[in-house]
């Protein structure tokens, strides 16, 4: 699948909110403003998974030479996955106020 594929406005299936796509190049996979996911892939942009549980921000990773990234687990079959955070983003930046309640 190719990222333009991928990189395309939804509306948030936990809150409702209209996430509009990356200007970065990059592309989101959670809520800008619950930072919630859907189970949509078995790997990043796949959208193989047959699943489509919500999935929950539960705790932020840095991972090695990239900024900081959100795990997200399946409330449903408790696929785990991580994206990262999109707070720079001009349009629509992740919102600060839920990434400092995401818990350990």
């Amino acid at each position: 699948m190719s990222r333009a594929t991928e990189n395309q406005p939804f509306m948030c299936a936990h809150c409702g909110e209209r996430v509009d796509r990356l200007r970065n190049g990059s592309f989101r996979n959670h809520c800008a403003d619950c930072l919630w996911s859907l189970h949509v892939d078995d790997r990043p942009g796949d959208r193989a998974s047959t699943c489509g549980g919500l999935m929950a921000p539960v705790r932020l990773v840095q991972p090695r030479g990239k900024g900081l990234a959100i795990v997200h687990v399946c409330t449903v079959c408790g696929h785990e996955s991580r994206n990262r955070l999109a707070v720079d983003d001009p349009s629509q930046p992740d919102s600060w106020e839920a990434v400092v309640h995401v818990q350990d």
